[in-house]
């Protein structure tokens, strides 16, 4: 399934997304897949036998053969560098196995072995586990004030409830997004934990424990708790009391690589097609700086999936890997739920917990299927032609619990006439509760703000979610307010309803965020088209006041306006440049910078500056501008082709404005 959050970008900034290339787009065909048998043997009891519900027994043999017939097409039609896949079933590695390139260039395979790749938020699992061992070692409370734990302090939000650990790791924190120095390729420019945490705290815009809103911020929070309640840094943590134990050697934390590892690095794309990209660095090490091999992977899931142990060693102890796997916090039943670090991705009635992950260039999904035994982990090196790598490991997921752990679908069935009414009562346009709120960063909401329409056949569409042909998902309502896609059955929508009108919903299998109505005055419905028409309004009246004045010399006509006439025809004019150029600036460098988040630094802070300050000046000034004109026209003899006119400069302005406003073009600040 494709997920686009609020901005394409912004979604990507999970460190869920787009569909399979359409046929035509090649890259060089893949050399031969590269398997590694040599799976680590560690006992345990075998859970529930895969293949025994209907489905195909779960075998080496069977799952070579039909990944083989998937992947090298998948890549190829994708515009796909490179993947990595790895199965791990009853403790064992089944199948890890490299498709495509790690170096397009020099047609370096994929080992999956050797290879590392970016598992960008999946990343966020080992800082879960790493805050879990000093759960169980007594120095760390779940529930207590996140601010016992820090040297510095974090300020109540909403109601006033201190955040604890249990709110940082299911995301109900309520910090807003925060983006800047997110990620860089400047070794540096990357600061220390500490001061990354401490530079800015972002915005609190929920209640803790309220709302579900995804936080990399809070995360970083997290590792540097680990940090302080265990006396050494982050990276050196999770090195000796993860890695370690786990075996896990080809695997860091650190963003200069060790050299060993540096030589074995996957490079990353855009395309397989296109030039390689440099090495992504995390500032939030703890949320996304992982790099690691699909066999150290595999380890890893093995640990989880035997209650902490793997082999002779032990990560965490029984009750502390069940307390993090299935202590959730449920925003909407019967919706899947946040566990403590993992979420739910349920599917085919089975019990699932995973952790998504991107960064720029790799795109990757890890699911552990708690009470089969199985876990798999994906990894691509490319985003792909269309942001093909989001469908891949997409269908790779769900083929796969199809083909080996299939079970039922979402039943259900309401009376026509009542599911199209819950279809009007839910349709409108919404803010995903992950986003930027405080900051001129703030209008990419407004720029991909989603949208739940109302079918004529009672179904429900929500803009953002699409499958694997790229259209939006239909959605067919199975009990009051719950519906399941219609392609399958396998996910479902759900709404929280208060006094007759839905307050927010939520989507399998996204436990970490809600959708909550857009209010009115932000509402993309009529302010997206106001300012499209208000912004055409001025820059037609500056473009015309030249080519008038052309024609009037053209045919030696003077100008008809004099005094205080003339004065605001031209003053207008400047103020309508301004008001529409600032408002053009302000959104051409949001978007600049979200299509290369190396600009999402401290680098623009100068520039974002000067669009706070020239910005507000520019909107305010054609606004009083346009107003005065009114003033000027109206009092004076002019056309009612002019007097009508200066009305439509007065809106749009003060439309212009309003965006400016409400969205926080207008204000100071470089943080977001």
């Amino acid at each position: 399934m494709r997920f686009l959050s609020a901005a394409a970008t912004l979604a990507a900034l999970t460190l869920c997304s787009a569909s399979v290339a359409a046929p035509g787009q090649a890259l060089a065909p893949p050399t031969a897949p590269v398997a590694s048998k040599t799976a680590p043997q560690v006992g345990m009891t075998p859970a529930s036998a895969p293949g025994a519900a209907g489905g195909r027994p779960l075998t080496a043999p069977d799952l070579e053969a039909w990944l083989d017939g998937y992947m090298p097409y998948a890549l190829q039609r994708g515009d796909v560098a490179g993947a990595v896949i790895v199965v791990v079933k009853d403790g064992q590695v089944l199948l890890q196995k490299g498709y495509g390139y790690a170096d397009v260039a020099k047609r370096k395979p994929v080992d999956p072995a050797a290879t590392l790749f970016r598992p960008g938020s999946t990343s966020k699992l080992f800082t879960w586990t790493a805050v879990m061992q000093q759960v169980e070692q007594g120095k760390i409370n779940l529930d207590a004030d996140i601010n016992t734990y820090l040297d510095f302090r974090i300020e109540p939000g909403p109601g006033g409830k201190p955040i604890t650990m249990r709110d940082v790791m299911t995301h109900t924190a309520g910090f807003e997004e925060a983006v800047k120095d997110l990620i860089t390729t400047d070794i540096k420019k990357l600061p220390p934990l500490g001061a990354v945490v401490k530079r800015w705290t972002p915005s609190r815009i929920y209640a803790a424990g309220s709302t579900p809103a995804y936080s990399n911020y809070a995360t970083a929070l997290a590792g540097y708790v680990v940090e302080r309640t265990s006396g050494i840094p982050f990276d050196d943590y999770v090195e000796r009391n993860l890695f370690a134990p786990l075996g896990m050697t080809n695997s860091s934390f650190r963003g200069r690589l060790p050299p060993a590892l540096a030589a074995n690095m996957s490079l990353g794309y855009e395309l397989g097609s296109g030039k390689p990209k440099p090495y992504e660095l995390i500032g939030m090490a703890p949320a996304g700086s992982l790099a690691s091999t699909g066999s150290d992977m595999a380890r890893f899931m093995i640990a989880h999936l035997q209650q902490g142990a793997y082999g002779d060693k032990r990560i965490l102890r029984a009750e502390t890997a069940q307390m993090m796997h299935s202590t959730g916090r449920t925003s909407l039943p019967p919706l899947n739920r946040m566990a403590l670090g993992f979420y739910e991705t349920n599917i085919n009635g089975r019990r699932v917990i995973s952790h998504g992950g991107d960064t720029q260039w790799f795109h990757s999904n890890l699911h552990l299927f708690l009470d089969d035994g199985v876990g798999i982990f994906i990894s691509l090196n490319s985003l792909g032609k269309e942001g093909a790598a989001g469908p891949i490991r997409g269908a790779i997921y769900g083929e796969f619990a199809d083909r080996y752990l299939p079970g039922p679908a979402f039943e259900g069935q309401m009376d026509p006439k009542v599911a199209a009414e819950h279809a009007k009562m839910i349709a409108g346009t919404y803010d995903n509760s992950r986003r930027v709120e405080s900051s001129l960063v703030s209008v990419v909401g407004l720029l991909g703000e989603a949208k739940v329409v109302a079918n004529p056949d009672g179904t429900i569409t929500f803009s953002v979610l699409r499958g694997f042909n790229d259209v939006p998902k239909k959605w067919r309502e199975i009990s009051p307010f719950v519906w399941a896609d219609v392609d399958g059955g396998k996910e479902r929508l759900a709404a929280k309803v208060e006094n007759g009108r839905v307050v927010r919903f939520g989507v399998d299998p996204y436990p970490f965020m809600v959708f909550e109505p857009t209010p009115a005055a932000k509402s993309g419905a009529w302010l997206l088209p106001a300012a499209g028409a208000s912004l055409a309004a001025l820059l037609l009246t500056v473009i015309l006041w030249p080519i008038t004045a052309i024609v009037r010399r053209r045919y030696g006509q003077s100008f008809p306006l004099h005094g205080q006439e003339a004065r605001a025809y031209r003053l207008v004019r400047i103020g309508a440049a301004a008001s529409a150029l600032s408002i053009v600036a302000w959104i051409g460098t949001v978007l600049t910078m979200f299509g290369d988040l190396a600009l999402l630094s401290a680098g623009m802070d100068a520039w974002i500056w000067a669009l706070h300050i020239l910005g507000s000046l520019g909107v305010f000034a054609g606004l009083g501008l346009a107003i005065w004109n009114l003033t000027v026209v109206w009092k004076g003899k002019r056309s009612w082709f002019a007097k009508l006119w200066s009305v439509v400069l007065v809106l749009s302005t003060l439309v212009l404005t309003w965006l400016a406003i409400a969205f926080h073009l207008v204000g100071l600040g470089a943080n977001y």
